[in-house]
């Protein structure tokens, strides 16, 4: 069964120094080795013939959710900053270290899930991948959100354990133990390095 690997949010709004969840306080000490790991499943994913999709948050004010406003709102955050992350055309939507090359699919999304109201579920299905490995930020949102869903298509998910990150070490450990117990297959960098180099020596 075809196989694809999914980087998801790898941005610089989520991820770099100088993006917007610094300015909400958010710990990215985590990030960079996880970037690092995604980087070199990456390099396999290609030696290996697995297709490669970079899933990436574009926002326009014009598509906010309304019930995502509102969540923010109950929650006493500025709906306007908060739904101002990854904004099309402005530098925190760009990409963070990793970035596709001809060949890889590029999906664009505006909510958590890589599928909602987007053609991820077309493209999966029009290159015959049945199985997906989950990378990115963050493990408790956008992560486990498309594995969710990709799950409820009926695609055998699996989510590289220390190849997603989330701005709270208990939060990620947590949302693992969720996707695990509930529809997910959690595996490590490097026994999927190891699952890959099999295929390169095919």
């Amino acid at each position: 069964m075809k196989a694809a690997l999914l980087i998801i949010d790898v941005q610089r709004d989520f991820c770099a120094p100088d993006g917007a969840v610094t300015a909400f306080g958010a710990d990215l000490s985590t990030i960079d080795g996880t970037v690092d790991r995604i980087d070199r499943l990456i390099g396999a994913a290609r030696r290996a013939g697995v297709d490669i999709i970079f899933i990436r948050l574009e926002t326009e004010p014009e598509l906010d959710s309304p019930a995502m406003l509102r969540w923010y709102e109950r929650q006493g955050i500025d709906p306007l900053v908060a739904a101002a992350v990854c904004r099309k055309g402005e530098p925190g939507a760009d990409y963070y270290r990793l970035f596709p090359e001809p060949g890889d699919t590029v999906v664009s999304k505006t909510r958590y899930s890589g599928f909602v109201g987007t053609n991820l579920d077309e493209v999966l299905q029009k290159k015959e991948i049945g199985i997906v490995y989950a990378t990115g930020v963050t493990t408790e949102c956008c992560v486990e959100s498309t594995v969710r869903d990709a799950f409820m298509r009926d695609y055998e998910a699996f989510v590289v354990s220390d190849a997603c990150a989330a701005y709270e070490e208990e939060l990620h450990l947590y949302s693992l133990r969720v996707m695990a117990l509930n529809f997910a297959t959690l595996i490590d960098t490097e026994a999927l390095l190891a699952e890959w180099a099999d295929i390169e020596e095919v």
